[in-house]
């Protein structure tokens, strides 16, 4: 089954909001960051929220079952605190497992993301294309239908990084991050074969456009990274309309499930990113 996420199911705009619109964007950690900045860039005006469940981070990590319950367990806070007018989904683990039900839950439109695989096709010139993703979104069928629908011309490379996420939390949290450990998680996605080399990257994860300048600098070659976070702001837009009046972007609340890992560093790179309010509203992840 193919899942349109980035769209939606929910094809209309909304009503006009004669207000600012709160928006919430939500993550198991860092990476919904680079979304982020994205949001703020197309609706300046709105009073955003960033969530982080960083209790259970990373979910890729988790069996399908307790993700579904965790995510709509925190959801269900979520909503209660913020009343937001609109959901991002910055996540492609959860938008592919939990949007469905979280749709059917709860009232607000909700704004998944998915791998940018039709993009990336379009963008290829040698049809070698490489998809950068996390062990579960590789394996995920709906990753597959993707590729079968938008880039059957291409030959797609999938690679499933076991640890770049947390080596770009690491990163962002000051802690040092050798170009050799980031290297060895991109490396597979440089194909070279008789007929070209990979000249497209699609960064199917939220995190990976974290580290971005250091792919760029230590890759074998140049290529092409394609990062979906512009395409998620636009949905936003197309739902929620453009801005009600020009202004600079506001700043940030930031709520976090654990908060173990704010050090220092980390606190002033949320600053940096907008992020002024930082809270805790603890909610340890329990297995059972």
């Amino acid at each position: 089954m193919r899942f349109d996420l980035m769209a939606g199911t929910a094809a209309a705009p909304l009503a006009p909001i004669a207000r600012t619109p709160v928006v919430l964007v939500f993550d198991s950690g860092l990476g919904g960051l680079t979304v982020l900045a994205e949001v703020r860039r197309a609706r300046p005006d709105a009073r955003v929220v960033y969530a982080a469940d960083d209790a259970a981070f990373p979910y890729g990590g988790l069996p399908e079952a307790v993700v579904l319950s965790r995510v709509l367990a925190v959801m269900e806070r979520l909503m209660a605190l913020h009343a937001p007018d609109l959901v991002v989904i910055a996540c492609n683990t959860m938008t592919t497992l939990v949007l469905p039900a979280l749709r059917a839950r709860f009232a607000v439109p909700f704004v998944g993301t998915v791998p940018a695989i039709k993009p990336a096709a379009a963008a290829t010139r040698s049809g070698l294309v490489s998809v950068l993703a996390t062990p579960g979104t590789v394996r995920r069928d709906y990753t597959r239908d993707l590729i079968d629908t938008y880039a059957g011309g291409c030959a797609v490379t999938l690679v499933g990084a076991t640890g770049l996420a947390s080596l770009a939390e690491a990163d962002l949290s000051g802690l040092p991050v050798p170009d050799a450990a980031i290297l060895a998680e991109i490396a597979p996605c440089f194909v070279e074969t008789p007929a070209g080399r990979t000249d497209v990257v699609v960064l199917a994860c939220t995190h990976y456009p974290l580290l971005l300048a250091r792919y760029a600098r230590i890759a074998p070659w140049p290529v092409t990274w394609i990062d979906p976070a512009p395409a998620v702001a636009r949905r936003m837009v197309h739902l929620l309309g453009g801005p009600l009046h020009d202004e600079p972007a506001g700043p940030v609340a930031a709520t976090f499930t654990s908060g173990a890992r704010l050090t220092p560093a980390l606190r002033t790179a949320l600053g940096e990113r907008g992020i002024a309010e930082v809270a805790v509203e603890a909610m340890p992840l329990v297995l059972q």
